[in-house]
């Protein structure tokens, strides 16, 4: 059974990004994001696979990172500001270091007024396909470079790149992080 997060119609309550940050810092054991719309959505904790798995990736990506300095890894912990006024969260995600290094030391301390260059998303029992499928192309949209939505109930990978089709592969797999991530592969599945 896919449960699907609470969401809350706020049209006649205008959350600023001050209150929005506010409430996330004041509800800390909740995971909210924000539609462009300005609609609430509380996401549903994840299990233990799912953790599990989210964790491997962002290991693998931070690893990664480290050996090159290309950039920073962020947790599925971190709200992005889109540019279409959406406030997101990926599972993981990467910035180029001159982009993160350009913002200001309050922007990076709240929620970053950023899309990533790279995000993965994990799809849990919790999530709904076509969901996930629009946050992807929303991804894209906020200028996001490359995005890999890994969906174990399925056993595939929808990968998402600027200005092509998405491409579907097997869940066994080797991912590349092409020209974003140069020399980042990673062996799916993880368990």
């Amino acid at each position: 059974m896919v449960i699907s997060p609470l969401t809350l119609n706020l049209d006649t309550v205008y959350l600023s990004d001050e209150q929005f940050y506010q409430l996330c810092q004041n509800n800390r054991e909740l995971k909210f994001e924000r539609t462009a719309s300005g609609e609430l959505i509380i996401m549903s904790p994840v299990g233990g696979e799912s953790g599990y798995r989210e964790a491997e990736l962002i290991i693998d990506v931070g690893i990664w990172n480290r050996q090159t300095q290309l950039g920073y890894t962020f947790s599925s912990s971190t709200i992005f500001k889109l540019p279409n006024g959406a406030d997101r969260s990926p599972d993981a995600a990467w910035i180029r270091r001159q982009r993160w290094e350009s913002l200001t030391p309050e922007q990076r301390r709240k929620f970053p007024p950023i899309a990533p260059d790279f995000v993965i998303e994990l799809r849990s029992v919790t999530d709904e396909l076509e969901t996930l499928r629009q946050k992807m192309r929303e991804y894209l949209d906020a200028g996001v470079q490359l995005g890999w939505m890994i969906n174990p109930q399925q056993q595939q990978v929808e990968i998402y790149r600027q200005g092509r089709d998405v491409e579907v592969v097997a869940l066994r797999c080797e991912l590349s992080g092409e020209d974003i991530l140069p020399g980042l592969t990673l062996s799916l599945p993880l368990y």
